[in-house]
């Protein structure tokens, strides 16, 4: 069976279109007014332009036997707005098509469907798909994917694209799990090697005997184990963007060898002796306090000069209220589509619990913890101890011992650090600034285990993500 265009008598010639995916044999629908229907029987005669402004919107006809089509059109159009036909009232439906109807259409009509109640359903699912797209477009044409209309976000929003429009070295300080290198994301996307490559290291990540090879390539022989020559990632980069995230953690041997790179804009292979013209663009990031390390002589302070040309500071989440609900379901959104889970939204209280917490971990504990509670909980509204945090207000509870206070204050701290670096113990004790064996002796004595999940990092925050280097071509 082919494509049958079903066009209601009332349609002006602006109609809009929709597609109606009827799996099974062509159904008697009658276009709304205002609406024109393409009806097809296959996944492969759905149009291209299903999901754009000119067919905005799609009809399918759900039942027991056309189940597993539905959930492929669902999966290969994840953003369209589906309304759903269905041959008998709801509540008669096998409860598998029950919860599908909730959780993954705009809306459903029994059939035979009304035609104008039909065309109200259609113009509002449109009409929402539409605010979507323009939300969208606004997002990623101003900073990629960076959400929040905070204040806060806003100036740094009007920072990025003022630093896109120079070339010069940006150095980016923020808290651990703020974003930072998703900020050096937008700063490449809004600068002219936009084309080019983002090649993101994690200097704290790479072996220190690993470092020299790794940054600056070498050749066939120059170490046992060299069998053939590599390109590092400063000489990837060429024509793009390097983000060299933690910055400080850069050893002070290998400080000099990365200053003579900066200054002279060429580097040579371990193991060459020909030098090689760079065109890149650097961006370091640190969660440390650079001055205080070149006081305390762990930092060359040529070499922070050099890196501190342009300056960028990520705010907090903290220091970004507003937009914590706004991040949170993003995260959601993501994290249910993936799991396939019941989540929805979080409940007024788990919203006020969301506004209270401190947020030591930053965006990466707020996408932990969702992740976490989306993978979890069988609610549709999220509650506060989904996400691990007090319903109540602190000022609401009874006066509590001060030693009592203490081990939940301790307790609360070490499990934001251990959620913001997946269950790292040594990277938790690093943030928290106490020793690895302090650490462990805290968590023994407060019951913690560090179980936490590893949280994704498909596309989020990623400047303390785990691995030497992460590559993007162009855009």
């Amino acid at each position: 069976m082919g494509i049958h265009p079903l066009v209601s008598s009332q349609s002006a010639p602006e109609a809009r279109c929709a597609v109606l995916l009827a799996p099974c044999s062509p159904l008697p629908v009658l276009a709304p007014p205002g609406w024109s229907l393409t009806q097809v029987r296959h996944l492969a005669q759905i149009p291209p332009s299903l999901g754009e402004r000119s067919t905005p919107v799609g009809l399918m006809h759900v039942s027991p036997q056309t189940l597993e089509t539905c959930q492929q059109a669902l999966d290969q159009h994840p953003s369209t707005p589906w309304v759903a036909l269905i041959e008998e009232p709801a509540a008669r439906l096998p409860s598998l098509l029950r919860r599908m109807l909730a959780d993954a259409f705009f809306d459903f009509h029994t059939l035979p469907a009304d035609p104008a109640r039909l065309a109200h359903t259609l113009g509002h699912a449109a009409g929402i798909a539409e605010l979507r797209r323009h939300s969208t477009e606004r997002d990623e044409s101003e900073t990629g994917t960076i959400l929040g209309r905070s204040p806060n976000i806003e100036r740094l929003r009007r920072d990025i694209k003022r630093l896109g429009r120079f070339d010069a070295t940006v150095l980016i300080q923020g808290e651990s799990g703020s974003g930072k290198e998703l900020a050096a994301q937008a700063l490449h996307a809004a600068s002219r090697r936009r084309t080019g490559p983002f090649i993101a290291v994690n200097c704290g990540a790479i072996p220190a005997n690993l470092i020299q090879s790794e940054l600056f390539g070498h050749e066939r022989g120059a170490f046992t184990g060299a069998h053939q020559r590599r390109s590092g990632y400063l000489e990837r980069a060429d024509g793009g963007t390097i983000f060299l995230d933690e910055i400080g953690e850069l050893p002070t041997d290998h400080q000099v060898n990365l200053l003579r790179v900066l200054e002279e804009r060429a580097l040579t292979r371990v193991g060459g002796t020909e030098p090689r013209r760079l065109d890149i663009r650097v961006i370091a990031a640190t969660h440390v306090d650079l001055e205080a390390a070149v006081a305390a002589g762990n930092f060359r302070e040529d070499l922070y000069y050099r890196l501190h040309v342009l300056h960028l500071t990520i705010p907090p989440l903290r220091a970004r209220g507003e937009d914590i609900e706004e991040l949170a379901q993003a995260f959601l959104d993501r994290f249910r589509r993936e799991y396939q889970g019941t989540a929805r939204g979080f409940s007024h209280q788990a919203l006020g619990a969301l506004r209270r917490h401190h947020w030591p971990g930053n965006v990466r504990e707020l996408m932990n913890r969702v992740q976490r509670a989306v993978a979890m909980s069988d609610r549709r509204l999220l509650a506060p101890e989904d996400l691990g945090l007090e319903a109540r207000h602190p000022g609401w509870r009874r006066i509590q011992p001060l030693r009592e206070s203490r081990a939940q204050a301790e307790r609360a701290a070490i499990l934001g650090a251990l959620a913001s670096y997946q269950g790292n113990v040594s990277e938790a004790a690093r943030q928290l600034g106490v020793s690895r064996v302090t650490l462990y002796r805290l968590m023994d004595r407060l019951a913690i285990e560090p179980d936490t999940p590893t949280a994704s990092t498909a596309t989020t925050p990623q400047d303390g993500a785990s691995g030497q280097g992460r590559s993007r071509s162009g855009r």
